[in-house]
């Protein structure tokens, strides 16, 4: 059965499995051992700056890209053809092991990249360097890359262009990531898939009614209205259904245009005009006043800043002459 051919080595003579650990140390020490994992070049990351129009439209654009490539003059050999030697000192490794001595009795043993080769593990004579890259391998290279953004991309989002990473001999390249940054907006903010304005009106737009223009993110022209009868109160939100930013994965639909309302009262009114206004707004809740209560100034917070400032004006000026008092009076002397 299977037991008595796990005891009795299987199939060893087809496989060269010779006791039943064999299978173990095929899978978990280094069995297949002829497949070299891969090695794999690090991403490069750039940000790149989006403006709010451009996220709510889409948009394309281009992006210069400076990176390492093969150079094609020796294909990334570093030189001539049988010149490239394996460096003696870190014997092909690029990596030098070395031993200090930290504690009585005790060393300690680390690593550090060779500096005969730079950590490269090989090395080519000056005369036998390719002229083109100096032995490097690699040359700079300027590359355009074109990135469609698409509609209601937001803050964050990363754009993959892959193996588009720097290039390097025996290493498969990583990728171009593109992080978006979301510019700021000098009348909307974003939160999600929607945006939010504030927006200012006067008192008597408050409390009479308005229209106002407001441009969207795609040049079109919308109206809001407060008709009269109608209160804005300041703080006030109101919010418009589909006028927001686009859904990414379904750009048809939208989020929602949120308003915030800032009345703006005026800094005085008239008597006449107060009066006027008392016909029509609700009268004050009545207040009971003790007989012995007392009257207080009540001083706007602007006019008592402008009065502080005067008194230290005034306090400087005060120390100032009793500095140059001091100075003028006569001094003692001691005979």
């Amino acid at each position: 059965g299977g037991e008595a051919a796990i005891k009795n080595g299987g199939c060893g003579g087809a496989t060269g499995f010779h006791s039943p650990m064999d299978i173990f140390d095929l899978f978990f020490n280094g069995g297949f051992a002829g497949r070299k994992r891969e090695r794999r070049g690090p991403n490069l990351i750039h940000s790149l700056s989006v403006t709010l129009e451009e996220l709510y439209n889409g948009t394309q654009r281009k992006l210069a890209l400076r990176k390492n490539i093969i150079c094609d003059s020796c294909d990334g050999i570093g030189g001539k053809k049988g010149a490239v030697a394996k460096c003696a000192p870190c014997r092909g490794t690029g990596v030098i092991t070395k031993v200090q001595k930290v504690a009585p009795g005790m060393v300690e043993q680390y690593e550090e990249r060779c500096r005969n080769c730079r950590g490269l593990g090989e090395t080519i004579d000056d005369k036998d360097k390719c002229k083109e890259c100096n032995g490097r391998k690699t040359v700079r290279s300027r590359k355009i890359i074109v990135i469609d953004i698409s509609k209601g991309s937001r803050d964050g989002m990363r754009y993959v262009i892959p193996g588009e990473g720097d290039q390097e001999p025996n290493v498969t390249p990583g990728d171009v990531v593109i992080v978006i940054e979301e510019a700021p907006h000098a009348v909307f903010k974003r939160k999600g898939s929607n945006l939010t304005l504030d927006m200012q009106i006067t008192m008597s737009e408050a409390l009479l009614g308005f229209q106002k223009p407001i441009k969207t993110l795609d040049g079109r022209t919308i109206i809001i209205s407060s008709y009269p009868g109608e209160v804005v109160k300041n703080g006030a939100v109101r919010f418009v259904l589909g006028e927001g930013m686009p859904i990414t994965k379904s750009p048809k639909e939208k989020g929602s245009l949120i308003i915030q309302f800032l009345v703006t009262f005026p800094d005085a009114i008239s008597i006449e005009g107060a009066r006027e206004l008392k016909k029509y707004l609700p009268a004050p809740a009545p207040t009971h006043i003790p007989d012995d209560a007392q009257d207080v100034e009540l001083i706007d917070v602007r006019q008592d800043q402008q009065r502080q400032h005067g008194k230290h004006k005034a306090a400087y000026k005060e120390d100032d002459d009793d500095h140059i008092g001091m100075q003028r009076s006569p001094q003692c002397v001691s005979s």
